[in-house]
């Protein structure tokens, strides 16, 4: 607030340079006080802003909906209906406003479940704390060890079970001779 233009264009340069950095297969996420205002209504930037802001737009809000369309982000606090105090981010004697904005990949809409304000929570005297909840599932990748059969045990019923322990008990402990393919072929007939 009450930087110069030209301060003002060197910050959305630096943004623009770093956000170009980082790949499109890796996750986004901005956290910042822009101190601009997006406005309660989308005004032509539905795409990165659904309609759920507060208060009204001003210059700063514009560079903000820019920067965002120029990268396909979405602004989270702008995405879900909220009430009024899950929206303002900056309150003061004088005035509320939303100037702290959580921004995120489109592709990745499907992981914000939820963004708002946590009226009762202060990061300093006016700035309200900025949460937002994601769905992120951590993929189990299966590890396959290559050239070796595997053991399918979904076949394997109670009563087949029981018969192959008969069979293994009456046959008593292996002896370490020949090959453990053979002895398991003689075990499973």
């Amino acid at each position: 607030m009450g930087l110069t233009e030209e301060v003002k264009r060197r910050f959305w340069k630096g943004m623009d340079e770093v956000v170009r950095g980082i790949p499109h297969t890796e996750k986004l996420f901005i956290g910042e006080n822009f101190n601009g205002h997006i406005g309660a209504a989308s005004g032509g930037y539905y795409d990165m802003h659904k309609g759920f802001g507060f208060g009204v737009r001003n210059g700063g809000g514009i560079s903000l909906l820019d920067f965002a369309k120029a990268f396909d982000l979405v602004i989270a606090n702008s995405s879900l209906p909220k009430k009024k105090e899950h929206l303002v981010t900056f309150q003061s004697s004088v005035a509320k406003i939303q100037i702290d904005f959580l921004l995120f990949r489109k592709s990745d809409r499907g992981l914000c479940a939820d963004c708002k304000v946590i009226p009762s929570e202060s990061l300093m005297i006016q700035h309200k704390l900025l949460v937002m909840d994601l769905n992120i599932m951590k993929k189990h990748i299966k590890k396959v060890v290559q050239g070796l059969p595997r053991i399918k045990w979904g076949a394997l019923t109670k009563d087949r079970a029981l018969e192959l322990g008969d069979k293994l008990l009456a046959m008593g402990p292996w002896r370490s001779c020949g090959d453990a393919s053979g002895m398991w072929t003689v075990t499973a007939n």
